[in-house]
Parts: C-alpha cells; structure tokens; sequence
C-alpha cells in the first residue's frame, strides 16, 4: 500500500491540494467531501446500498494526529453501506470505491462528526482525513440460511415497507445463467406471489423495499423455482435465478391494530382456504404466510363473549396445526413441536397436537419423547391406529439404540483392558531384564577375579 507523502500534511494547504488532486464525490457537489485515490481497485463492480462491505481506516486531523486507527487495532470492520450506519462520508465514500481500492477523503464536518466533534479526541468542526481501504463487499442477506440476497441499485423513498397481504405493483426482470426469462409488470399480494407465477424469494423480499427502490435479488433454489422448476419459462430444477426488481407503488394492508375483532373474524376463512390451496399444491413456504396472518390478528384476542371466543380458539387451534404440518413438510422440527405446544396450551386433549409432537420428535430421534406423546394420543382416542404403530417404532428404535450403546461401550471397555494389560506387562519385563542383567553382571565378575587370582 502506497503512503501519503505524496499530500502534504500542513492544516493550510492540505485542502487546497486535495481540491487540486482529487475530486468531488458528494451529491450536490458541495465540496464537502473529496477523494484521492492512492492504490487504484480491481476492475469490475463497486459496493451497492446495503451491502455488506469490510474496510480498513486510518482517520487524522488535520494537524496529522491519528484519532482512530483499524490498522493499529489490527482488526478490519464491517458494515452495511448507505444504510446510515456510519459517517455520512463512509457511506458516500465506500460506494464510489472498488475492491482493493485505496483512497483519501477530505471530509468536512458536516460529512463526519459536525459542529460538535467528539470531545476526546476531535474538536468541534473539524475537517477531518481517512484513508479508506476497500478490502470486500457483498449482498445483504434477508435470509439465516443466505437464500435471498439482495444488492440495491436505487434506494427507495422514505421508510414504509409493504407488508403480508399489502398490493404492490412491480416490474420484473428474472434472469437464469444470464439469460433473460421474464420482463413484465405485474400486481399482487404480498404472500400470494405464486398465484403469478413468482418465485418464493421475490415475494418474501417484498417487505425490506421502499417506494422506488430498484434491486437485484439473487436466490437460491429454495427460493425460486425449487426442485419442480418453472416448465413456463424453460426453467430446469434446483436452478439459481437473478431478479431485478422494481417497487413502482404499494398499498399496505391494514395491520392487526387497525381492524376490530369483527373484520378479523370475517377475513380469517378466506386466508385459512388460500393456506389451504397452497399447502395441497406443496407450497408450503405460501402457506406458512397465510396462517400466520391468522395467528397474528387473534393471538391477543379475548372475544366479548361465548361464540367469539369460541371462533378464537378454533381459527388459532386450526392455524397452528396447520403450520406444524407445513414444517413437518420442510423438515423444521423445531418449529412443528413449537407450533404443537401452543395448541396442547390451549386445549391439552388434542391428539394431532401430540401426535405432530411425536412425529417431530421421532425424527429428531428423541425416541423416548416421542413415545411419550403417541402415548398421550392414546389416552385420548384409545382406538387411534396410527399412534399404537409409532408407539411400536419408538420401541424398536430405542431397542436399536441401547444395542448400539452396550456394542460402543463394549469396545471401548476392551481397548481400555486392552491397553491396561500393555502398561502392566511392560515394567514386569523390564524388572526381569534388569535382574538377568544384574546375574550376568555378578558371573562376569567373579569370572574377571577367578582369572587374576590364576595369573597371580
């Protein structure tokens, strides 16, 4: 990395040369904040909004003091650009930078620390310098499991995001191995995207987008078209697929608070069949949004009176059951146990409750767990098959599990033995050799003296 003898670090003339040596990146090209490159980056892309981008930083006054230093700490920093997570410079700065790149910024105060500084270490409005280098960046991820990315081209307006159930209105453009495959604009629902023919991840990036915003969504099978492909558009299984997205309008739904307990009552069929369409067509991500929407206008309900706390309970018995048949499919056992003890809270002699519960125990090989809820079934419906049948699995697995325990202690007891009767035998042949040696030694000896006394 190239120094920065080549600036002077006089307080007069710095800024006078970095006008002279480097150019205005703010914009409204205010003068507030100018760049000098030092070490040119890789070709190629820079950072977008709301990347993930790792910098080293050495920030100076203009006297040359160090305020602050990644370099001297050893240790590089990350954050999300143009997110406003940092100095409004960082976030202008980094943007305009390449992989590899370094650079100076000549930073006024109203782009770094403003009219009040930083009382230990920077006086009120100063201009300060940072050497910025650009070590990486990639996408922000919206998912835990890294399935959607998502790199902003143009950020959007103001803070509202669309939410479950909101109308948006869209322009698509999906692409797979750089080929372009849909180019349209389209409106939905938030949660419904399937029924047009959308992949799961656009719909589900829907609620981190602003009005305006422009992105690119890069998502993993899972979250395109998955193992079944899209015939439509000549997509083949398990592909990976590229979006650009643009959000042109939205209208949000109304939230839980804003409906009383009437409407919620009146919507909750309807969004209980679309779950239902979606989960026999095995689009059990679809589904999960839709009897979620249930859970969360009625979860805090009470009702005014017998029948409306009735329908409580059974729109939220319904939807949680519903959702732990969704995670059974898609194999999240910690979520179909968590979904079963919210029903079995509410009504403790459900049997699929406890037998959903079994079900994902058992296949977290919690065999012992598992028994214990198919045999709860059976104290409700004495006659119910199916339980009887786990109950005789989870025998058999435990059997195979206490075998496989007494085979591995077994062997380890014998390789313990096995090594004991090594450390014991060792010392015994040493002792042994040493007293031969010892024999041999006084033979030897009496041998030395028998043959002086002759030569004598």
């Amino acid at each position: 990395m190239t120094t920065d003898q080549d600036l002077p670090l006089d307080s007069q003339t710095l800024p006078a040369t970095f006008v002279s040596k480097g150019i205005d990146i703010t914009p409204k090209k205010d003068q507030g904040l100018i760049k000098v490159v030092k070490r040119q980056g890789q070709n190629g892309e820079r950072p977008m909004i709301g990347d993930k981008v790792t910098v080293h930083y050495t920030g100076k006054l203009l006297t040359g003091k160090t305020f602050d230093s990644s370099r001297e700490r050893k240790e590089s920093f990350s954050f999300n650009v143009g997110k406003g997570q940092v100095l409004k410079a960082w976030d202008i700065g980094v943007l305009s930078m390449q992989r590899g790149e370094v650079s100076m910024l000549l930073c006024k105060p109203e782009y770094a620390y403003g009219c009040a500084g930083n009382p230990e270490k920077i006086p009120p409005n100063s201009t300060v310098i940072f050497e910025m280098e650009l070590l990486n960046f990639e996408g922000e991820l919206l998912t835990d499991d890294g399935g959607i990315m998502r790199r902003i081209k143009v950020k959007g307006d103001g803070f509202l995001s669309p939410n479950d159930g909101a109308t948006v209105h869209v322009h698509l453009e999906g692409r797979c191995n750089g080929q372009l495959f849909d180019c349209r604009d389209v409106t939905f629902s938030v949660g419904e995207g399937e029924d047009k023919g959308i992949p799961l991840g656009v719909d589900r990036a829907m609620d981190k987008m602003q009005k305006g915003e422009c992105c690119v969504l890069h998502l993993q099978p899972k979250y395109g078209f998955g193992s079944e492909g899209q015939p439509e558009f000549k997509i083949e299984p398990d592909k990976e697929l590229e979006y650009e997205v643009t959000l042109k309008d939205f209208q949000r739904a109304k939230e839980s608070w804003e409906m009383d307990l009437k409407e919620k009552l009146d919507l909750a069929p309807g969004v209980k069949h679309k779950g239902n369409q979606y989960f026999k067509a095995g689009h059990y991500h679809q589904a999960v949004v839709q009897y979620q929407r249930i859970i969360s206008w009625l979860e805090m309900e009470c009702g005014s009176g017998i029948e409306q706390h009735k329908r409580i309970k059974e729109f939220l018995v319904m939807a949680h059951l519903n959702l732990a048949m969704c995670f059974l499919k898609v194999k999240e056992f910690s979520q179909v146990i968590e979904n079963c003890n919210k029903v079995i809270e509410i009504d403790e002699t459900n049997e699929k409750a406890w037998y959903r519960r079994g079900e994902a125990r058992l296949l977290r090989n919690e065999f012992s767990l598992a028994m214990a809820d198919f045999q709860r079934v059976l104290q409700v419906s004495p006659q119910n098959r199916a339980a009887r049948s786990q109950i005789s699995i989870c025998q058999g697995k435990i059997r195979e599990h206490d075998e496989q325990d007494k085979r591995t202690y077994a062997n380890m007891f014998q390789k313990f033995a096995e090594r004991d009767a090594k450390v014991n035998v060792r010392p015994k042949r040493r002792r042994d050799d040493g007293l031969r040696n010892c024999m041999n030694g006084e033979v030897c000896s009496k041998r030395r003296r028998s043959r002086s006394a002759s030569q004598e």
